[in-house]
């Protein structure tokens, strides 16, 4: 989580700062600060709580000026969203921005309050800032302190330090979370090049263990072993490119709405390796959240057309359990970021332990996932920020759909008709709409599938209370009978995936249970189902699919609904309470 931005300029910095952070809140805006070393050398900072709007109240109240700053916005993890918990965090002539958990904070603030430095923050971030101090303290240069403090801490992080010793020189380092370098007419950092867009026209990306120490007349990079490296820069990737709301309210509309065009773009430009199946015995999905599921319908897909047993695992857990991989399979991480930490500790234990391939699925170029993998696959859907995840789900579908009927025709030319499919059901807009009202006032709701429509239940579930906070759980239409069933009554809507096809029988009866037991029920089906299913049912009927693609068509208006849902009840549906977009701490 949490958003950095650095800039070295020859002009003021706090406005491109404040720019940057704007196009990263995204990862997070429980609070947010800009500190700069102003004409005197000196230090000065503004923080804010809340979203950056508040932030850039405070800059109006107290405007700050500098040639060289950082900047950050708070996804809060040790200590809660307040002003002194807000980064940037300072001690003395230190200031520091970061991302991640130190986790030796607690053993490294006893001993630095032996030696009398005074905590402030409840920030794990805060020891850092007051070991570079003692080292500095202690006679140490910037330098020598900066590379004390990384041979000190353990844990996951990216920072951006200033020193007022060193008032034109900007310190960066990462492991396990992400950050770039920017060049153009300014130099830059940033948790991801979504920032630097029209402030950069290059990069560097930062691998892990690697620091950096920039000014405007020198780059200088180093690795694990404070070696000097050289690394090359290349053009900032078009796909990362802020395009703006484009006329909508919300960008979650916005990609809700672009999905058509998203998946032809992705099935376009997508390449399945010819060897990647060759002598595979057994596929393992690893991922988290949206991912996860996707991971769940491609294992219905894997196991039917390529005939290889497929085993779907949350990456959050997979590591911490001593998991066995089988020899000779194929290992397949899912990760919208390509930086979710989860999913790359996971991949390291597969590839500490095991040899096996390892395809990866990102929508992000240059991320650490794809320097991870043997074969990469990206969704090309363009930078999407809105928190819950839209277009990258589908297109994530339409990757592993491809992967699994590569080699049937017939089958992949129903794929590629999935857009127009898409474009029907986004063409409901306002009928999506009105059910939503249904809904809005109510405190849980069910969602109900089957097959590969089960894991776009699940989907459904965590999209409606993603945003709009309203209990919502998903799953197998066959298992309500085994304790769910005791959740439904009147006040509780049931809404349930059912098309025409060959398990429209079994969620027929599954829907007459539950029917039974409340009157608040919504059918998503075809017209051949509805011709089928009890008139008195409220019904959303989207176009005919071929059974195999269903996930893909039927996970659109349950994402449709969650945002007119959470519209109508006055939330914030790109930046939902207590989420952020990428998942970089643990």
């Amino acid at each position: 989580m949490c958003g950095i931005v650095g800039i070295i300029s020859k002009h003021d910095v706090v406005e491109k700062i404040v720019s940057g952070l704007e196009m990263l809140e995204y990862r997070g805006y429980d609070s947010a600060g800009v500190a700069v070393i102003d004409q005197d050398g000196v230090i000065d900072r503004v923080r804010a709580v809340g979203k950056l709007q508040n932030l850039k109240s405070a800059l109006n109240d107290q405007p700050i000026k500098g040639f060289i700053g950082i900047g950050h916005t708070r996804w809060a993890t040790h200590g809660k969203a307040t002003v002194a918990n807000s980064h940037p965090i300072l001690s003395k002539t230190v200031c520091v921005v970061h991302n991640g958990i130190i986790e030796n904070c607690k053993e490294l603030k006893f001993e630095l309050q032996k030696d009398g430095y005074q905590f402030l923050t409840d920030t794990d971030t805060e020891v850092v800032a007051h070991l570079l101090q003692q080292q500095l303290d202690r006679g140490k240069s910037p330098r020598e302190a900066f590379r004390y403090m990384l041979a000190t801490v353990s844990g996951t992080y990216a920072f951006a330090v200033l020193f007022e010793s060193s008032p034109h020189t900007l310190f960066v380092a990462r492991r396990r979370s992400p950050l770039v370098l920017g060049f153009g007419e300014d130099i830059c950092v940033a948790s991801d090049t979504t920032a630097l867009s029209g402030l950069s026209q290059e990069v560097i990306y930062l691998d892990d263990n690697e620091y950096a120490e920039i000014s405007l007349s020198s780059v200088e990079i180093f690795n694990g072993n404070y070696e000097l490296i050289k690394k090359d820069k290349v053009p900032i990737p078009e796909s990362t490119i802020h395009t703006g709301k484009g006329g909508y309210d919300y960008y979650m509309l916005k990609e809700i709405m672009e999905q058509g065009s998203t998946l032809r773009h992705t099935m376009q430009h997508l390449s399945i390796p010819d060897n990647l199946f060759d002598d595979v015995s057994r596929i393992l999905i690893l991922a988290c959240g949206t991912s996860y599921y996707a991971g769940m319908t491609a294992r219905y897909w894997f196991e039917e057309y390529l005939h290889i047993p497929t085993d779907v695992e949350i990456a959050s857990e997979y590591r911490y359990r001593k998991a066995i991989v089988q020899p000779n399979t194929l290992v397949v991480v899912i990760t919208q970021s390509g930086e979710t930490i989860d999913t790359l500790e996971a991949l390291d234990y597969v590839r500490s332990n095991y040899n096996c391939r390892v395809l990866a699925i990102s929508n992000v170029k240059n991320s650490a996932v794809s320097r991870m993998a043997d074969y990469i696959l990206y969704t090309d859907t363009g930078t999407e920020v809105g928190v819950a995840s839209t277009k990258t789900f589908t297109a994530q579908l339409a990757v592993l759909a491809s992967m699994a009927v590569h080699n049937n025709e017939f089958l992949l030319r129903e794929l590629r008709n999935m857009p127009l499919l898409i474009e029907e059901v986004l063409s409901m807009q306002a009928q999506i709409k009105s059910l939503a009202s249904s809904i809005v006032d109510v405190n849980s709701v069910l969602f109900l599938g089957r097959s590969s429509l089960y894991p776009i239940a699940l989907e459904g579930a965590l999209k409606l209370k993603e945003v709009s906070y309203i209990h919502a759980e998903g799953f197998a239409a066959g298992e309500i009978k085994h304790g769910p069933i005791a959740l439904i009554d009147d006040t509780v809507p049931v809404i349930c995936l059912c098309p025409y096809d060959s398990m429209f029988e079994k969620m027929s009866s599954n829907i007459q249970v539950a029917l039974a037991r409340g009157k608040r029920m919504l059918i998503l089906t075809d017209a051949e189902g509805a011709t089928r299913l009890p008139g008195e049912i409220t019904k959303l009927i989207v176009p005919s699919v071929h059974p195999v693609f269903s996930a893909l068509l039927y996970v659109v208006p349950l994402q449709m609904l969650a945002y007119y849902t959470a519209l109508m009840r006055g939330n914030d549906v790109d930046k939902p309470r207590n989420l952020a977009k990428s998942v970089t701490v643990e």
